[in-house]
């Protein structure tokens, strides 16, 4: 069996450890690796009568390409936004552009299963978010023998209640949080973080909860801007340090508004995030007269060695997943239950986006975490 790997979307810590374990598996099995460069991207821009191509947009998966990769984050294959059902006219390779006509989106699925077969792969591991594991299902739905692994800083895929990257991303906004306390209490402010999460609030939600910032601004739950001031200013008052904190989702939106966005949108529709931080600063430095510390920690969270969660998941996942793959369980993603290792069917990555449950885990005239109940909670809540 021939199994190809890419990895699609941002990068999260723990992509290069699940990658290892997975060549290592399928070679221990008797049975070759081969990884896909920049996502989807690299099957697209592989021009198949090209052996230059071929060499520039794939890469034979032995012991040695993959011995030190679990030392450091990100995915030593490179990774992309393409979504080649959805190709702009810009983006459209060379070799191909004498296929199309127009101004496009181009849908080039057929040149993608041929690519596969011409490359011999048996068998896809795809490893990404919602939108990157969308088109997997549309792999799936045309015939290729697809297993995937969900991924996420926002651990917002469908179907599981934990993606690689998520621990990591907390981890990571915990720490920035209480070392970013002693400038903000220095300087009597008010700090905002923002963070990851464009339809799920859990990234800022948990990471509030486990460092007790004050207020907590979530993406499903638009905030009357009035309300918060007059809130995080209390916190500040009431504090002996006389400074407060506030996370907040980089989607949050206040009430009446939308989603600070910029740019063109990319192959899936999305647009880039950013600056929800910096607009309610803004409103709130204009209704208290306090001193704003903002902070977007954006990279800077999915940047780095992943923590021991995320490489305990992201290996797990990966022998999950070839294990699938080698007994010919197919359109399947590995996933975590109820703190169990199992696998679903693919189509749950088409069911919407996973959010978080705002009646039991959110107050919202407050502004914060409020936990209801626990047992019975998946460990990272939601």
């Amino acid at each position: 069996m021939r199994a190809a790997i890419l990895t699609g979307g941002g990068d999260v810590p723990g992509l290069n450890p699940c990658i290892k374990a997975a060549v290592n598996r399928m070679i221990d099995e008797g049975h070759e690796v081969l990884g896909i460069r920049r996502g989807w991207g690299g099957l697209l821009a592989c021009n198949p009568d090209d052996p230059d191509s071929i060499a520039a947009n794939t890469i034979r998966l032995d012991r040695n390409a993959v011995r030190t990769i679990d030392r450091t984050g990100g995915t030593f294959l490179h990774t992309s936004r393409t979504k080649p059902s959805h190709v702009a006219a810009h983006d459209v390779p060379d070799f191909l552009a004498g296929t199309v006509s127009g101004e496009g989106p181009f849908d080039f699925t057929p040149h993608i299963l041929n690519v596969l077969d011409s490359l011999g792969v048996d068998v896809l591991l795809p490893i990404g978010g919602d939108d990157t594991l969308s088109y997997g299902l549309r792999m799936h739905e045309e015939g290729v023998p697809v297993v995937a692994i969900p991924k996420t800083m926002d651990n917002d895929v469908h179907g599981t209640d934990y993606c690689i990257g998520f621990s990591t991303a907390v981890t990571r906004g915990v720490k920035f949080i209480h070392n970013l306390r002693t400038s903000t209490g220095s300087h009597e402010r008010i700090a905002i973080v923002e963070l990851f999460g464009r339809y799920s609030g859990e990234t800022s939600l948990i990471t509030a909860y486990l460092s007790g910032v004050d207020r907590a601004i979530i993406s499903e739950v638009p905030f009357d801007v009035d309300r918060l001031a007059e809130l995080v200013a209390r916190d500040k008052a009431d504090n002996p340090s006389n400074y407060a904190m506030i996370t907040i989702s980089e989607g949050a939106t206040i009430q009446g508004g939308s989603m600070s966005l910029s740019g063109e949108a990319d192959a899936y529709g999305h647009r880039k995030l950013g600056g929800i931080g910096k607009q309610t600063g803004d409103l709130i430095k204009e209704r208290t007269g306090e001193g704003i510390v903002l902070q977007e920690l954006a990279y800077l969270a999915r940047s780095g060695n992943p923590d021991s969660l995320d490489l305990m998941v992201g290996m797990n996942y990966a022998i999950m997943a070839v294990d699938l793959a080698i007994d010919g369980t197919l359109g399947r993603m590995v996933a975590l239950r109820s703190g169990t290792y199992t696998n679903v069917p693919i189509s749950v990555t088409g069911e919407g986006v996973r959010r978080v449950d705002v009646d039991e885990l959110y107050d919202v005239d407050e502004y914060r975490p409020k936990v209801r109940h626990v047992a019975g909670k998946p460990m990272f809540l939601y």
